[in-house]
């Protein structure tokens, strides 16, 4: 480390939150995403400060994002957080533009009954059969969400014969005659579970952005699909206005 055990001194502030400023200056100037940064006894050793001082100021970095501790191999710098506008596009589409790799992982493609918080949502009615298709998506080769959406199969026959590892969207505009224009969808947090965690090659305390959404062609419902994005590479920017809008939430689409 370029800085020296005498930069942290006895003061008005506390030794955590110098050695804290001092690593993040290392994380924004030295370190690159997904390295190491020096362990607490390092730390200890270079400063000459006590585990208890140097674990709180490490703390502090993984509250602010810039830290991450991985169970088993130690902390590393945090990759940064791919951003994305709410708006209707596919994630390939998405990603290209914002200069990310996009692939996508099949993981399965089955025709079943829906759920019926699916069946309500499609306006499906009873006996209908859907497509449930569960997807891996990736920006530079790094897992950012996993998605299980439901289809109706009287819309898309044959859906399961097409390339599902590229855009769903541009599948139903091109090969059905179905322009995805408009979508309904709500966001929550929640932590990763067992499979997700897994799938996203992350672990179970990893924090999620969870989009549910219903999306639409001229008024029919086509979709209703559930995206699991990890939090921490991945963020959400929203423009807001005074004055509520008469058209429904635009989301990241397939």
């Amino acid at each position: 480390m370029s800085a020296s055990r005498h930069t942290i001194t006895d003061g008005p502030v506390a030794k955590h939150i110098q050695l804290s400023r001092a690593l993040a200056r290392r994380v924004a100037d030295e370190l690159t995403p997904g390295q190491a940064a020096p362990s607490e006894r390092d730390l200890m050793t270079e400063y000459g400060l006590s585990r208890a001082t140097v674990r709180r100021a490490v703390e502090a970095l993984i509250a602010d994002g810039l830290l991450q501790r991985v169970p088993a191999k130690g902390t590393f710098v945090v990759e940064p957080r791919v951003e994305s506008q709410l708006h209707l596009a596919s994630f390939t589409q998405d990603m290209r533009r914002r200069g990310f790799v996009p692939k996508t992982l099949l993981v399965s493609c089955v025709e079943e009954a829906p759920t019926a918080e699916a069946a309500r949502a499609l306006q499906m009615a009873g006996g209908q059969t859907a497509w449930h298709i569960s997807r891996i998506r990736l920006a530079d080769d790094q897992p950012i969400a996993v998605e299980t959406g439901w289809y109706p199969t009287a819309t898309f026959p044959g859906l399961e014969r097409e390339d599902l590892a590229g855009s769903l969207y541009e599948i139903f505009a091109q090969r059905y005659g179905c322009a995805i224009d408009s979508a309904g969808q709500t966001l929550w947090g929640e932590a990763a579970g067992r499979t997700v965690a897994r799938q996203l090659q992350t672990t179970t305390s990893t924090p999620l952005l969870v989009f549910q959404r219903t999306s639409y062609a001229q008024g029919k419902p086509l979709e209703y699909v559930t995206s699991r994005y990890r939090g921490d590479r991945y963020q959400v920017h929203m423009e807001l206005s005074s004055q509520p809008s008469p058209t429904r939430t635009e989301g990241t689409g397939q």
